[in-house]
């Protein structure tokens, strides 16, 4: 959908439940790929990494470069990871030709003692690096509004530095709902010399108990206009999906207006959102 003088555009999907075989994503691929992104980007699912977690994300990102032809991030949670581990799912990747990494520290899992090698997504950068040097494309997260678990929001953008400087090579952001946390992290970290490209995450909200789940687990602010609009259309579920696409639209059209490097739509496996936001937004890209 781009070129190197257009904004960037991709989406993120999730693997299928464990009781569920693979496959049941080709059919998402198949009506993804046809919107042309730049790249798409497999979680492990809910809970991180585990052996049979990232050996699914692994042949659902291949398929995705294999079968579908498009650029593929395979994400790497790497909390519940020994180096072993990690070192494994880097062999398995390279043999797959898969060569783009989102580093991640990943969710705690309750009742899981994290494993201690990998405290942070910075010690997972560092590792790749000394294991592979520059063979792979490491993106990493970022938080516009602060990570949940940080003591403030100029001590995480300290932590982001360090993790960009240890060899990142771009970011891709924690969703938002007001475009003005994004504009205010985005000049602060210009000026803490971070430069790389960053792609905005952005998740248009469909139903009611999505963004309730979605705010409780990563923090994100609900600005005025956005509860007016859970509070007129949260009982109607119709209602709401239009409100939320159209939402989403008018955020990504103000970030394009601004000249972001990336929308990175996290599309939660919805190909009719995923449709609607591309038809809309292609031309501007």
């Amino acid at each position: 959908m781009s070129s190197s003088n257009k904004t960037k555009f991709s989406f993120e999907i999730f693997p299928p439940r464990k009781d569920m075989p693979v496959d049941v994503i080709y059919n998402t691929l198949d009506q993804l790929s046809d919107l042309n992104p730049d790249f798409i980007s497999v979680t492990c699912g809910a809970g991180g990494s585990s052996t049979n977690a990232s050996e699914r994300m692994i042949e659902i990102a291949a398929a995705i470069k294999d079968k579908y032809h498009k650029t593929s991030v395979a994400h790497m949670p790497c909390l519940n990871l020994t180096k072993d581990d990690a070192a494994e799912i880097l062999t398995q990747l390279d043999k797959r030709g898969i060569y783009n990494i989102l580093a991640l520290r990943g969710d705690r899992v309750p009742n899981v003692e994290p494993k201690n090698d990998f405290p942070h997504a910075v010690d997972l950068v560092s590792f790749i690096r000394q294991q592979t040097g520059q063979k792979f494309k490491i993106y990493a997260a970022c938080y516009p509004e602060g990570h949940t678990e940080a003591v403030d929001f100029d001590t995480d953008i300290k932590y982001l530095k360090e993790k960009v400087d240890s060899g990142v090579d771009g970011l891709i952001t924690q969703l938002f709902f007001d475009n003005n946390f994004f504009y205010y992290f985005n000049d602060k970290i210009h000026k803490l010399g971070i430069d790389v490209p960053i792609e905005v995450g952005i998740m248009p909200v469909t139903n009611k108990k999505q963004i309730e789940r979605m705010v409780n687990l990563c923090g994100a602010k609900l600005p005025v206009k956005f509860r007016n609009i859970l509070d007129r259309y949260g009982d109607d579920s119709d209602a709401l999906k239009e409100a939320g696409i159209v939402y989403a639209l008018n955020q990504i059209v103000d970030l394009l207006a601004h000249g972001v490097s990336g929308i990175h739509l996290y599309v939660m496996n919805n190909v009719y959102v995923a449709r609607r936001i591309s038809d809309a937004i292609i031309k501007l890209l």
